[in-house]
């Protein structure tokens, strides 16, 4: 077997691809569209997000120290890549219509918003910032997690699959594959 030697890079995928929704002090809303994200502990539930800092949504957070990270699915491909591509300085990401159309939804726990359109919205708050370069991680702990009930069973208990969720490699968009097993399948005794 034959490797290839590149120079370094960011070649860890799929990841998820997310809507980071935040607000700033005035109430204005915005979202954007991000790859480097992920689960960084489980008690507190904390998780990771990069940003540029160029970005609006960097500025938002920085001032107020809270967003939203919600989770998206095939029906959001589209408006998923359109915002993470136009700036929320230039347009107001809430007043596209269409397929574009995201909805502001009212967070639990902090004042910026979720998106209705989402399966699934973690509501967070920024707990400190890792300055790295390009970008920097603003490493928050989750203070709500909010389920849209239609991805619920008839148990109660949340089912991902019926939410054909979004993930992200390498510049290019994807559904999730078929189901293979569950955490602990390969050691269960049958």
């Amino acid at each position: 077997m034959a490797k290839q030697y590149w120079k370094p890079s960011n070649m860890l995928y799929p990841v998820p691809a997310v809507l980071v929704s935040c607000a700033d002090e005035n109430g204005r809303p915005n979202v954007m569209t991000a790859a480097w994200a992920g689960t960084i502990c489980s008690d507190p539930v904390m998780l990771s997000v990069s940003i540029r800092k160029e970005r609006l949504t960097h500025e938002i957070i920085s001032k107020t120290g809270e967003f939203v990270v919600n989770l998206t699915t095939e029906d959001l491909a589209k408006v998923t890549d359109y915002v993470g591509v136009k700036s929320g300085r230039n347009i107001d990401k809430f007043a596209l219509k269409g397929d574009l159309k995201l909805t502001p939804s009212p967070s639990d726990k902090i004042k910026a918003p979720g998106i209705a359109e989402s399966p699934v919205s973690l509501e967070c708050k920024v707990v400190q910032v890792l300055e790295l370069g390009t970008h920097d991680m603003f490493i928050a702990e989750v203070v709500s997690t909010d389920i849209d009930e239609k991805y619920l069973d008839e148990n109660g208990k949340f089912d991902l699959a019926k939410a054909k969720l979004l993930a992200y490699s390498h510049g290019e968009y994807y559904g999730l594959g078929e189901y293979l097993g569950k955490f602990g399948y390969s050691v269960k005794k049958n």
